[in-house]
């Protein structure tokens, strides 16, 4: 048990942590966006795996990683597009439609990963850091926190951004409607199609690129269900943060740390069975619903197709 107390050790828990919980940021900050708005969007999670798939071979094929994240994005937004479609458009029912898309998109990719690779796993090269200067030479926190992606950063500046457009912009008072008073957001003159649309759509583009950077970043490699119900983590940090995106960077911390404190225990050597270990992820989310899931405030109208004119 000594080695677990260490400063390397703790260092690689902590980082692990972050790339862990990097994906779970960006799909917990896209279905925000996307439950405040009145859509609860279920099928997130193969969103992530679409833009996972997308993202690595776009990055494979030309060697950039920039382009790889453009790619997934494009490619969660694709499976969006069809979540806008049915549910948005159609009025079709949002968990139905949810769980299709998710299990399309897993048989989908697992036949294109065949198809394209058969049975080799190619990897990419190992990515550059951006280190910060000073910070990335504090203890145990340096090169965990401030020696990393570029990617990272940008990920982690989203929070302050969605805090600005959910408190000071008009764009986010119409999601805020959307969600609670469509019918008033719709007399206002603004259409509450259009705003759900584009909340769906800029949440398939989050999870996409949550996906290609567990992908790409993460593994170096995409394998068939390597998502491995990340997106349905990112559900549970939105419900759970009620319109708060400070919440969802601690939430994607905090789970981030469970996921990478499996790995670190199965290395330091402890005396736990496997199943148990691989259980704490899992066993997390459940205490936290426990905990603070009764305190989840959800938007009035979320999972209800909005029809002009009805009451």
């Amino acid at each position: 048990m000594e080695q677990l107390l260490t400063v390397a050790f703790l260092t690689s828990l902590l980082a692990g942590a972050v790339t862990a919980g990097v994906p779970l940021l960006l799909a917990g900050l896209g279905e925000q966006v996307s439950e405040k708005a009145g859509v609860l969007n279920i099928g997130i999670e193969g969103m992530m795996l679409v833009g996972a798939y997308t993202g690595f071979v776009a990055a494979w094929s030309t060697g950039s990683f920039w382009l790889g994240f453009a790619a997934g994005a494009a490619g969660g937004m694709a499976v969006a597009l069809l979540m806008a479609l049915l549910c948005v458009r159609l009025g079709l029912n949002q968990i139905v439609v949810g769980i299709a898309l998710t299990l399309g998109a897993e048989g989908i990719t697992a036949l294109l990963h065949h198809v394209q690779f058969s049975r080799t796993y190619p990897r990419l090269p190992g990515v550059e850091t951006l280190p910060i200067p000073f910070l990335s030479e504090i203890p145990v926190l340096g090169r965990a926190l401030f020696d990393r992606h570029p990617f990272v950063y940008l990920a982690v500046l989203m929070v302050p951004l969605l805090v600005f457009v959910f408190r000071r912009t008009g764009l986010g008072l119409h999601l805020q409607a959307a969600g609670d008073k469509p019918a008033a957001l719709d007399a206002a003159g603004v259409s509450v199609v259009t705003t759900r649309t584009a909340a769906v759509l800029f949440t398939g583009a989050m999870a996409g690129m949550g996906g290609t950077y567990m992908a790409n970043i993460g593994a170096g490699l995409f394998i068939p269900f390597m998502t491995g119900g990340a997106g349905f983590i990112g559900i549970v940090l939105a419900m759970l943060a009620r319109g708060r995106p400070g919440w969802v960077l601690f939430g994607a911390l905090l789970f981030g740390a469970s996921m990478a404190l499996t790995t670190a225990l199965q290395v330091g050597g402890v005396n736990i069975p496997t199943d148990v270990i691989q259980m704490v992820p899992f066993a997390a989310v459940m205490a936290v619903l426990v905990i603070f899931g009764r305190r989840a405030k959800l938007p009035a109208a979320l999972g209800l197709p909005y029809v002009r004119g009805e009451r």
